[in-house]
């Protein structure tokens, strides 16, 4: 008989204790929910843009959504642009190309997303290079 799975320990985010990975061109994200505190299931965080900041065409290896925390954002998916507010939400599935910008081009945005996997992979489309999402915070 096999041992059962031991759970996972529950665990308190403070974003505001934890330190940002730049991501370039004025992103700086904050993982949260990920392998190192045990998720086996999604992973999740949040990634802050300055005035006019943006990141690049991207797709993932699997679904995510992204909630708008704070300020005023586009976002383009499958070559559509849309207008986003605060809490309005997205869901982009596995394989669609789309990217995130500020809205603004001096007040802060900022996102809150979730992947379906916590083996989320990021392929930037002009390049072809994908990478972990769980790799960019180890910078």
């Amino acid at each position: 008989m096999s041992d059962p799975k031991e759970p996972f320990p529950s665990v308190v985010l403070r974003p505001a204790e934890l330190t940002p990975a730049d991501r370039g061109g004025g992103a700086r994200t904050i993982p949260l929910v990920s392998k190192t505190v045990g998720a086996e299931v999604f992973l999740n965080g949040m990634t802050m843009f300055d005035g006019g900041a943006g990141i690049p065409l991207h797709t993932h290896n699997c679904p995510e959504s992204v909630v708008i925390l704070r300020g005023e954002a586009i976002v383009e998916i499958d070559g559509t642009e849309h207008h986003l507010s605060t809490w309005d939400t997205t869901y982009v599935d596995a394989g669609v190309p789309h990217r995130f910008r500020n809205a603004s081009a001096t007040e802060p945005m900022r996102i809150l997303w979730t992947y379906g996997s916590v083996e989320a992979t990021r392929t930037i489309v002009a390049t072809g290079a994908t990478t972990r999402v769980d790799a960019e915070h180890r910078r």
